[in-house]
């Protein structure tokens, strides 16, 4: 039988538990009822027990009736997950799975709220109730512990050292057990990617029945026959590898990690954590855009004062080189020049921009980089490009230069330079540094204990703990990290507040050189997949969206105000002015709306969208009265009403409005665009006209 909750409530330990805090935390009769009066016992021998969302309206179930651990879940009283296995398998333990039996559990409930220091949101309200479960084989034992919000359910394994298990066991995992069991699985809808393949990340999402789903990045988002829309992914990914699906049967999904080179998934040792398994659920779609629960799985901050961790705009030295008007490597067109440079930085300052990113800058780029990243030098210049010179003349103008850093997949060849090209950057004054890991899937190169190179997959256990290296050494020198060809967002954001923003998805560069480029739906998928994991440095703000002509394979299929939507609608707290600057020029009063637009945000409101159709997105400004909306749909023309009830009731609004003329048409037209001021209140609503992949965006500015 289980123990009295209100004389053992409390967290389950976690490795740095003493770094928790809340703003505010409850633990009292009422909340803890919500578990007390959910845990059920069946039998002396079978055991299930059952927690439920603060709201009453998610309830997990855990069972060991048949053998072995299996969960369950239910929203509003109907099963979205079935009966699925958990466990977890090892080279010299074998199953952790068959055969385990609960032993003991205990409960508790938190109700509390805490700060980002930037971000989406301010404040975070963290409200949930927890259920921590021994399991036992007679030998071992393995500890469950799920936490239920009103917005999902997030579950991890902890096995402890134990007399069986004396700490710092090595121990090598083979396999996860763990399910996802969709009973619906023949009327959903999924919107996926595949894993493990060479494009890493960077697919275009598809739309398919979802027993037609082969293996799957996550988040994996899908909806079922009743509309409730799920996505399942992970929090907290340390030092483990990535989890990606496999469906085996219909509906049925199976952890699938990401192994070494040497086909081991997982190297650690006793008293290791998982990351949490996460299962996002809601009635609609924008109910997965408003959900904070991957936050909320992640530890609080551990760098301490991070004052000197600052969201921002930019412009940069990067467009030109997608379009082939420059060149990374040296010769006549290079692109990183002192001049060229300081020429970015005249611009970024009459326009009020942070920051000037270059590419191209360091030794290194000459000849097939790709292939050779050993040649990469993180601290020698080419000759025509004077870094003093340049950071100095950035400070007298008010714009840091922006750091860039290429590894081509070489990261042994980084890790041996990384302490001395960051502190060369923190002497010049750089706070931020954009990250590179340009390789195919599974060719990330480094070097053993032994000498011999060994080629990992981007999203492996060696490379989750290469980022999160580059990212805390960072730190020592108050260096931020924008990682590309990154491995997935799970929330350390939170505990690493300088880990700024990721790629990880299909960004604008492909509009320039990508066979196909990136469809008009895409940027209407990316909120509700990619981006429920976390920012994504997407490089928005191309104005001149046919470079090669309307007809050309290789453009932006975008109206121009679907490029201005972007900034609102892609959250992410380092925003790029992606466009060459001549093109700007061209269409300053639009190019306003990107001077204007923050990067900080004091809250954020997903006002209506469905997945890879359209989406609607409203954000308040931090430290003012101003609310922005970006709204964009896919191929198809579409109008949406909005209601302006986010809005201060007591304030009256002068709305900037930035939108799709009438004859506009990403196709055809997509520069046709109306640029209008209106006053309105919480009382009004708009309505939006959005064009062929086009898009609205609007400053609300308080009056």
């Amino acid at each position: 039988m289980f123990s009295n909750p209100l004389t053992h409530a409390r967290h389950i330990n976690s490795p740095k538990r003493h770094h928790r805090h809340w703003a505010a935390s409850l633990f009292t009769p009422s909340l803890l009822a919500l578990s007390i009066g959910s845990l059920l016992c069946n039998s002396a021998t079978a055991q299930t027990l059952k927690l439920s969302s603060p709201d009453k309206q998610i309830v997990l179930s855990l069972s060991d009736d048949t053998g072995r651990p299996e969960y369950q879940i239910h929203f509003h009283g109907k099963s979205i997950i079935e009966p699925s296995r958990l466990g977890l398998v090892f080279a010299s333990l074998g199953e952790l799975g068959q055969g385990l039996r609960i032993k003991s559990s205990h409960t508790a409930s938190t109700d509390g709220k805490w700060q980002q220091p930037w971000g989406e949101q301010e404040w975070i309200k963290d409200q949930h109730n927890q259920l921590s479960v021994v399991l036992t084989n007679g030998k071992i034992d393995l500890n469950l512990e799920f936490k239920a919000f009103d917005d999902g359910i997030g579950f991890r394994y902890h096995l402890a050292a134990q007399n069986a298990l004396p700490a710092n066991t090595p121990l090598a995992i083979t396999d996860e057990l763990t399910e996802f069991n969709i009973g619906q699985s023949v009327k959903a809808t999924a919107w996926w990617i595949p894993s493990r393949g060479w494009n890493r990340y960077e697919y275009l999402y598809r739309t398919s029945p979802l027993n037609q789903v082969d293996r799957a990045h996550t988040p994996f988002t899908f909806k079922l026959i009743d509309g409730t829309h799920l996505s399942i992914h992970e929090a907290a990914l340390v030092d483990f590898a990535s989890m990606t699906l496999d469906q085996q049967r219909d509906g049925k999904f199976k952890a699938d990690l990401t192994p070494w080179s040497d086909g081991t998934r997982v190297k650690t040792q006793a008293g290791f954590y998982t990351p949490w398994r996460t299962i996002q659920i809601a009635d609609k779609a924008t109910g997965l855009l408003n959900s904070h629960l991957i936050l909320n799985l992640n530890e609080p901050n551990k760098l301490g004062d991070v004052s000197w961790v600052k969201p921002g705009k930019y412009v940069g030295i990067w467009w030109g080189m997608h379009l082939n008007e420059n060149t990374w490597g040296s010769g006549p067109t290079h692109g990183a020049t002192t001049s060229e440079t300081e020429r970015y930085m005249d611009f970024a300052a009459k326009y009020q921009f942070d920051g000037v990113l270059v590419e191209g800058w360091n030794q290194g780029w000459d000849g097939d980089w790709f292939h050779n990243g050993d040649q990469f030098s993180f601290t020698k210049a080419y000759d025509d490009f004077d870094l003093p010179a340049i950071t100095a003349y950035g400070a007298k103008k008010g714009v840091r230069l922006i750091g860039h850093h290429e590894t081509a997949g070489s990261v042994t060849h980084y890790r041996n330079q990384m302490d001395d090209a960051f502190a060369l950057y923190e002497k010049h004054g750089v706070t931020q540094v954009k990250t590179g890991y340009v390789a195919d899937g599974g060719q990330i190169k480094r070097i053993d204990e032994n000498g011999i190179p060994r080629h990992e997959w981007h999203d492996g256990q060696f490379m989750v703990g290469e980022y999160l290296h580059s990212v805390t050494e960072a730190a020592k020198h108050h260096i931020s990290i924008n990682s590309h060809e990154p491995i997935k967002d799970t929330g350390l954001r939170r505990t690493y507040p300088n880990w700024l923003a990721r790629e990880g998805a299909r960004g604008q560069e492909y509009n320039a050189w990508g066979s196909p480029p990136n469809s008009p739906e895409h940027t209407a998928m990316l909120p509700f997949t990619r981006m429920l994991a976390g920012p994504m440095d997407f490089t928005p703000g191309i104005f001149d969206l046919a470079p090669k002509g309307l007809d050309a394979e290789n453009r932006v299929q975008t109206t121009l105000m679907k490029q201005l939507a972007l900034y609102v609608v892609l959250y992410s707290p380092i925003q790029m002015a992606a466009d060459l600057p001549r093109n700007y020029q061209k269409h300053l009063d639009a190019f306003q709306f990107i001077r204007d637009v923050p990067t900080d945000w004091y809250q954020s409101i997903a006002l209506a969208g469905e997945v890879g159709d359209y989406v609607v997105f409203a954000r308040q400004a931090k430290d003012q009265q101003d609310w922005y909306l970006g709204a964009l749909t896919d191929e198809n023309a579409r109008e949406v009403k909005v209601k302006l009830d986010f809005l201060d009731p007591n304030k009256r609004y002068q709305a900037q409005i930035y939108r799709d003329g009438a004859k506009a048409d990403w196709k055809t037209n997509p520069y046709d665009y109306v640029i209008e001021t209106k006053e309105v209140s919480a009382k009004d609503s708009l309505t939006l006209q959005l064009a062929s992949s086009g898009g609205t965006a609007i400053r609300f500015k308080a009056l």
